[in-house]
């Protein structure tokens, strides 16, 4: 998945639509993310120990990964997200207009060699 927790997104779609906000979390497998502030919905819940005053919750909502785009940290613009890999194997997630690292993903696996006895 292009976008990780803690990254800013644009929301494109629906009535948050050109808000940015940050993400809160990440659901891979249904490909959805929890946008701070975004597809806020209420849910009455009944008096209880654990809720001894009842009423109303608001709570946020996951929404498709298809409908935030990331905002670079960089040039600070609404932007697809590209992969490079560096010599040493190491791979970076980089911003397609600015053509910026935004984060390393992964170190390159150093081999480790045996010296002979």
């Amino acid at each position: 998945m292009r976008i990780n927790k803690n990254d800013q997104v644009l929301v494109l779609i629906g009535r948050n639509n050109g808000k940015k906000s940050r993400v809160i979390s990440i659901d891979k497998e249904n490909e959805k993310v929890t946008v701070e502030g975004v597809n806020i919905v209420h849910k009455f819940v009944r008096r209880s120990r654990r809720n001894p005053q009842g009423g109303r919750l608001s709570m946020e909502m996951p929404v498709s990964v298809s409908n935030v785009q990331l905002i670079c940290p960089f040039c600070s613009q609404p932007t697809r997200v590209g992969f490079r890999f560096d010599a040493d194997g190491t791979k970076y997630r980089v911003c397609k207009k600015c053509k910026a690292d935004i984060n390393i993903i992964s170190r390159s696996k150093k081999k480790i060699t045996k010296s002979p006895k």
